[in-house]
């Protein structure tokens, strides 16, 4: 099975994987990375620390090089 490598971006800041995970395809990596990113949304809501307007994503690659992004930017508003 191939390695799929998902690297978080946090605004500017990228941290990579390093270890990678193995998958059947493109397909499950996708769903892996979604799955992932939902995740990361409900933390942020969770804890609302972020400032409006923060962009957020999965990077995924593989031995080859990148094949997708999904990203977000976190934007909260609440009434007075």
């Amino acid at each position: 099975m191939p390695l799929y490598y998902f690297d978080l971006r946090d605004g500017e800041a990228l941290s990579a994987d390093e270890e990678g995970t193995e998958l059947l395809d493109i397909e499950c990596a996708q769903v892996e990375a979604t799955e992932f990113l939902a995740d990361m949304v409900v933390d942020l809501t969770m804890r609302a620390s972020r400032p409006s307007g923060h962009f957020m994503s999965i990077e995924v690659r593989d031995a080859d090089g990148p094949l997708f992004t999904l990203g977000f930017t976190f934007t909260a508003r609440r009434r007075h």
